[in-house]
């Protein structure tokens, strides 16, 4: 039997500018459920990529005095430099510039819903904004600014190719509501029900070529270009070979597992995205997952208030890890969260330097100055972790398999990240007691077999942190596990412990 299969996407990242703080934590999330996924046994591929057509790419390209291809290039290498530096596992990466991935999926959908008669040609009267690429209503306003960018929108008289999005509207809303189209959080879900329940509009579907020479040509008609969400929502399939002649891949991953996206794009990913695809006659999504916004200071990042945090600076200075150890502790999936790096390095100091590293750290001193780093895992030798609060004692692999084990593995299941770290640091923090309550250091002058079985469940405890570590903090794991030394039993866990020496901590204090 094959392995089954696990799609999940990110949203595309608008090749502009470069990385910021919101792209590094969408892609740290969607990184974390592919590892999760890949540790479960599940065939996983993982996309993320680049949005590079549009008004606004054109308008800055041209403010920097570049070619258009040669601005977009250039942004799209420093993404997949900037992902791969945060430990990235992506397994593509599309560009909505390529012409051989990408343009064919596009078009290709393009004319299925041109056969439905789901397309159709009128002229639009409105607002425009170039900062979201998206047409706005009034309703949409903010004392007459979009609310994400603050700034006006631009009056638009254009004629347009136009999507049938009302002949979809119900259909979607009763899909939603039935969760085959399962929306994390609940919130998010209420929030495009209310939406489509007050009416949705037909949607603008191309822009004039005279007006955007940049994208990509409207089947039959050069004259417009496909308009940007038409264009960059098609890269969850044109990633997986759809019209390309050849789509083993869209065959085996499509549909997707689960989307990973800003709250900002709920509305074109529940809404948009699947009446495109029950149009074309596509199998929908099973899930979206929509995150909320990183903030600094308990303000929205901006130039002016001089409160953004460039997330390239913070990994070359402090590394990859500790990024990714604050995303996984202190922001939870569902919710706004802030970042200043005076709160990144209180996490940093309390939960690495503090926490795991020092229980490593003592741990593997007390195996190499008590038993030369050997350790042996003794069934007929018990010690147990001590109740607290009047609950029994109970052994470490009891504790791991019947308390920690289920909570984390429902917890990453529900994409409650922040909450299996929560379980993985508790676990860290039984261990301490555990050092407390029997003082190796002072029992092994009285009893060595006991100390060495004291230390062995330690290991056996560290070596579980790392395993549930592992989607969240991969180079940690894996260096933790070389130090351990570990040999697996017959049924897989970890019996013996032959620990090497570290002469620098896991996590100096900053």
């Amino acid at each position: 039997m094959p392995n089954p299969k696990f799609y999940i996407t990110t949203s595309i990242a608008y090749a502009n500018a470069a990385p910021h703080m919101g792209h590094a934590y969408e892609e740290f999330l969607a990184d974390v459920i592919a590892r999760y996924k890949r540790n479960r046994g599940m065939d996983v591929f993982f996309l993320t990529g680049t949005d590079e057509h549009g008004t606004k790419i054109c308008r800055t390209a041209e403010k920097n005095e570049m070619p258009v291809q040669e601005f977009v290039d250039k942004n799209a290498e420093e993404f997949q430099r900037f992902y791969a530096s945060i430990n990235s596992s992506f397994d593509g990466f599309i560009r909505t510039s390529d012409k051989k991935q990408h343009w064919p999926g596009a078009q290709t959908l393009w004319k299925k819903l041109a056969e439905k008669d789901d397309i159709y040609k009128s002229k639009y009267t409105g607002l425009y904004c170039v900062g979201c690429e998206a047409f706005v209503g009034e309703r949409d306003l903010i004392n007459g600014l979009c609310p994400n960018h603050n700034v006006p929108p631009e009056k638009v008289e254009e004629e347009n190719y136009f999507f049938r999005l009302t002949k979809y509207a119900d259909i979607i809303r009763q899909k939603l509501e039935n969760d085959e189209i399962r929306i994390v959080p609940e919130a998010r879900k209420h929030e495009i029900i209310a939406l489509i329940k007050e009416g949705v509009s037909d949607v603008s579907f191309s822009r004039p070529q005279s007006q955007i020479p940049w994208g990509i040509p409207v089947p039959e008609d050069p004259n417009q270009v496909m308009y940007v969400w038409c264009d960059a929502l098609t890269n969850y399939i044109s990633a997986l070979g759809y019209g390309s002649g050849d789509e083993t891949n869209f065959t085996k991953y499509w549909p997707a597992d689960v989307h990973v996206i800003g709250k900002d794009i709920l509305r074109f990913h529940s809404l948009l995205w699947p009446a495109m695809l029950l149009s074309a006659g596509v199998a929908l999504p099973k899930e979206i997952l929509v995150h909320g916004f990183i903030t600094s200071g308990g303000k929205k990042m901006s130039k002016s208030i001089g409160n953004v945090v460039d997330p390239k600076e913070f990994v070359e200075k402090y590394g990859s890890e500790a990024l990714r150890s604050y995303f996984s502790r202190d922001l939870s999936p569902f919710e706004d969260g802030d970042f200043t790096e005076e709160k990144f390095l209180e996490s940093y100091n309390a939960n690495l330097a503090n926490g795991i590293g020092n229980l490593v750290s003592r741990t593997i001193k007390m195996t190499e100055t008590y038993f030369e780093g050997k350790a042996e895992m003794k069934d007929e030798m018990e010690v147990l972790l001590k109740g607290k609060d009047g609950a029994p004692d109970i052994s470490v692999k009891d504790y791991l398999n019947h308390e920690v084990f289920p909570a984390y593995h429902g917890h990453m299941e529900r994409y409650e990240l922040n909450r299996a770290t929560d379980t993985i640091w508790a676990v860290i923090k039984k261990l301490d007691g555990y050092v407390t309550d029997y003082e190796p250091y002072k029992l092994i002058k009285t009893n060595q077999e006991k100390t060495e079985a004291v230390l062995a469940n330690l290991l056996y405890g560290i070596h579980a942190i790392t395993h549930m570590l592992t989607p969240f903090m991969p180079e940690t794991s894996k260096k933790i596990d070389e130090i351990l030394g570990v040999t697996l039993s017959e049924d897989g866990t970890a019996n013996t412990f032959s620990v090497r020496h570290v002469d620098t901590p896991l996590f100096p204090r900053r």
